[in-house]
């Protein structure tokens, strides 16, 4: 679910205090999309939005919901956006979320 290898290259690439900063936009900008997809996914957009969280996913480790927003994104750029189950992609970002937040401190440490 979460790539701690990547996490800890970036870290050491960028960071401790840098690495804080990454995480805290990357979270309020992830929760921007994920409230869009949870309350009102707009079908035209769904490509741009699922290309934008997985990028950002895979940047800070998100391994599954990286995967699962390349699988939507192909989808929406065929055509297929109704076969988008975007409450999944929220599921596992929040799940991921708190996979992260809680070890975090442990693989850091």
């Amino acid at each position: 679910m979460i790539d701690w290898t990547r996490i800890n290259a970036l870290r050491d690439d960028i960071g401790a205090e840098e690495f804080d900063e990454v995480v805290e936009i990357f979270l309020e900008e992830v929760e921007d999309v994920t409230t869009k997809l949870r309350t009102a996914p707009v079908r035209e957009d769904l490509e741009y939005d699922l290309h934008a969280l997985k990028n950002g996913a895979l940047n800070l480790g998100f391994s599954e919901l990286s995967a699962l927003c390349q699988s939507g994104e192909k989808k929406a750029a065929a055509g297929q956006a109704d076969a988008i189950d975007t409450l999944e992609i929220v599921r596992m970002f929040d799940t991921s979320r708190a996979a992260f937040l809680s070890e975090l401190p442990r693989q850091l440490g």
